[in-house]
């Protein structure tokens, strides 16, 4: 069986996130978010780079230390002409527990392509109780999913 994406699309990967990971253009803003944050999941730092608008771009970056990211939730997504912009909040596990990672995201096309340009962010930890939903995005009880 085919795995589902790591987006939280609800697609299978192949159909979602693996063709951008592959070379194919994002047709927005949010899908291109979709595809970085599979990409972390994924530790596809090579994709990160090449999505990531170069004046703005890191020299370099380290995926070795990226928390177990478990889900991911767009808040609101826009475009205008060649600007773009994504609200989401993505939630992981640690060692010590549960946190999320929030940001709105500015995008920018340049020849038919979109790039990441920058962010605002804020992380905080999540305390599911037993009996709340998983922060993982499962649908299950916080009791009986990822504890």
């Amino acid at each position: 069986m085919a795995p589902q994406c790591p987006c939280s699309s609800g697609l299978l990967y192949e159909n979602c996130c693996q063709p951008l990971h592959e070379g194919a253009p994002a047709p927005s803003p949010e899908r291109l978010m979709r595809s970085r944050y599979s990409a972390f999941v994924l530790k596809l730092s090579d994709y990160l780079f090449r999505s990531w608008h170069t004046s703005t771009r890191p020299a370099q970056l380290n995926l070795d230390d990226s928390p177990d990211w478990k889900s991911l939730q767009v808040v609101q997504a826009s475009e205008q002409s060649d600007a773009g912009f994504v609200h989401f909040r993505a939630v992981y596990k640690t060692a010590d527990g549960w946190g999320f990672l929030e940001e709105e995201s500015n995008f920018v096309r340049e020849q038919q392509h979109w790039y990441y340009r920058s962010g605002k962010t804020r992380e905080g930890s999540l305390k599911p109780g037993r009996n709340d939903p998983c922060p993982c995005g499962s649908g299950r009880k916080s009791k009986v999913c990822c504890q």
